[in-house]
Formats: structure tokens, C-alpha cells, sequence
């Protein structure tokens, strides 16, 4: 049987309460599909993210809004926004300016690789020097 679904509109409920107010957005690279990063985003930053063109995500450790790239410059421009089937699960593709999302320097926060000891490896080379970057001690 043929989908006839395929390029209809419905009405969105993203499910924020699911989440205690927070869902989780994956954001990967729209050019070569890395994974770049997991932040959270609540109903506020989903509306910016929207209105700027840029991600916006909820940083739990601050407690506040965080514009991705405010202190290093290394925003994220979003490509595509794709939501899960249950709404509570967002992607963004996004055009990663800067070359790097993760705060301590490399392209993405997902540098290291787990063995079966338990150990774990870097397996990437870091994009920038977070010293140069975030020379006031903050992060992201």
C-alpha cells in the first residue's frame, strides 16, 4: 500500500510535560549526519530557536537559556528541525559555524570511545584551543 501521508501537515504538540518541562534535541551535522551534540531544550528555547534561525537550547547546569555559540562564536544554524512519532524528541541539522560544538574543543562532544575495560580513547583531534576561547572559564 502507497503512503498517502507523505507530505501532509498536522498540527504539532511538542510534549514538553513528558520531560519535566525539558526534551532532549540531538543536533547533527546536515552536511555528513555526525552526531554533534545532545542538549535539552524547554518550550521558551524551542520558540527562539525558531524565531533566530540559530539553536537555542535550556543549559540544566545554568539554569537559563543558552544560545549556542554565545561566548565562543560557534553557533548553530539550523538546516532542519525533525520531530520523534511520541513529540517529545527533537533533531537538529544544523551547520555547525566554527567547526566545533563541543566546548572543549573538538568537532563533537561524542570524541571518546568506550572499551570493553571500561576505559575510554580519544578518537578525534580537537578543532580549537578552549583556553583561546573561553578565556573567562565558562563553558559551551
Amino acid at each position: 500500500m502507497a503512503d498517502t501521508t507523505h507530505g501532509a501537515t498536522d498540527a504539532l504538540q511538542i510534549d514538553f510535560a513528558k520531560g519535566d518541562g525539558l526534551i532532549p534535541v540531538i543536533a547533527q551535522d546536515a552536511d555528513d549526519g555526525m552526531v554533534l551534540m545532545l542538549g535539552y531544550m524547554n518550550e521558551e528555547s524551542y520558540k527562539k530557536t525558531l524565531a533566530l534561525g540559530e539553536m537555542v537550547y535550556w543549559s540544566r547546569s545554568r539554569g537559563k537559556l543558552w544560545h549556542k555559540g554565545e561566548t565562543s562564536g560557534h553557533v548553530q544554524k539550523v538546516i532542519e528541525l525533525l520531530i520523534d512519532c511520541d513529540e517529545d524528541t527533537i533533531v537538529a541539522r544544523v551547520q555547525q559555524i566554527g567547526g566545533a560544538a563541543c566546548h572543549r574543543g573538538y568537532r563533537s562532544c561524542f570524541y571518546r570511545r568506550i572499551h570493553n575495560d571500561g576505559s575510554a580513547e580519544i578518537i578525534s583531534d580537537t578543532v580549537f584551543d578552549p583556553n583561546d576561547v573561553y578565556n573567562n572559564g565558562g563553558t559551551h
